[in-house]
């Protein structure tokens, strides 16, 4: 680390959520439901693409992924903060500190261009469908894959090596539920001024050109659905494109809020950042199973598959 011998503090003690005393447990009740929720509904999407040979195609592959990085990204952040609740456990060491903010930015990261690239995957089926199996075959879908996981790791790499080359001399109490960045800035001792605008352009630039994408390939959606003379078929893709940009707007709205107002401090913050961190990982799952017809009915026939098993 840059001025290593500067940085006295060997650990940081996460305040948390603000909640009066007698709301620790049913608050750690409410998240370990939703953390329960979040990671067998996931868990349960990963699940039923994969068995169900009738949705092995690049759109639910990419929702496999969009699974995967729901549970990760909530499994990073939710059980420190139910440790916080109950067993008054709030000390985070350096190291500690640092892999979480990795790991939340490599996740989010990589999440966001997965959203870009799942309205790329709906833009050739339903814009270029004669040529859509052609272009998206399974290594092709592999390489994209992997892209968004590699940009998501070169990101964070960045991201963390710059906020963690700063020294941290004290005090050492972090005022949010996690380590991330306008928390851990706001205890550097030094200069914040650069690190503030690179978070700003960097963040800035990579949600709205991802966002900019995605609205273009909708634009290109929604005329070409408006085409189709099948209403049964108009109604289908609407729905399947809602479905999407249901989530894509609870994503960026409050990414955006957080990371695109330098030095804020306001106590909304840390409610906005539980809906992005913790409910909104929740909603995808409820989102794309009650929103499409496929997954329902994949959903019956796994069902219906148990019921049948001998006893």
């Amino acid at each position: 680390m840059h001025s290593g011998n500067q940085t006295s503090v060997s650990h940081f003690i996460l305040v948390g959520l603000h909640h009066p005393p007698q709301l620790g447990v049913p608050l750690f009740l409410a998240f370990l439901v939703i953390y329960a929720l979040t990671v067998s509904g996931n868990g349960l999407i990963i699940f039923t693409v994969l068995v169900d040979t009738r949705l092995h195609r690049p759109m639910y592959w990419f929702l496999c992924h969009l699974s995967f990085l729901d549970m990760t990204v909530s499994s990073a952040i939710v059980p420190k903060m139910l440790a916080g609740f109950v067993l008054d456990s709030r000390v985070i060491s350096f190291g500690g500190c640092v892999i979480q903010l990795f790991s939340f930015h490599f996740l989010g990261c990589t999440e966001c261009f997965l959203y870009t690239l799942m309205a790329y995957d709906r833009f050739l089926a339903i814009c270029k469908p004669l040529h859509y199996a052609t272009i998206m075959t399974r290594n092709v879908c592999n390489y994209l894959a992997l892209g968004t996981w590699l940009g998501g790791t070169l990101h964070s790499l960045f991201q963390t090596s710059f906020i963690f080359r700063l020294p941290f001399c004290g005090p050492n109490q972090v005022d949010y539920f996690f380590c991330d960045i306008p928390a851990m800035l706001r205890l550097a001792c030094a200069d914040i001024t650069v690190n503030e605008l690179v978070t700003f352009v960097d963040i800035g630039f990579l949600a709205l050109t991802c966002f900019m994408l995605i609205l273009t390939s909708y634009g290109y959606i929604v005329a070409a659905i408006l085409r189709i003379q099948s209403a049964d078929g108009r109604r289908n893709a609407f729905s399947t494109c809602a479905a999407h940009l249901t989530v894509v707007i609870v994503y960026y709205v409050p990414c955006t809020f957080i990371y695109l107002r330098p030095g804020s401090q306001e106590p909304l913050d840390g409610v906005v950042a539980v809906f992005y961190t913790v409910i909104t990982p929740l909603l995808n799952p409820i989102v794309y199973t009650l929103r499409n017809k496929e997954m329902k009915a994949a959903l019956w026939r796994l069902g219906g598959r148990k019921d049948v098993l001998p006893h």
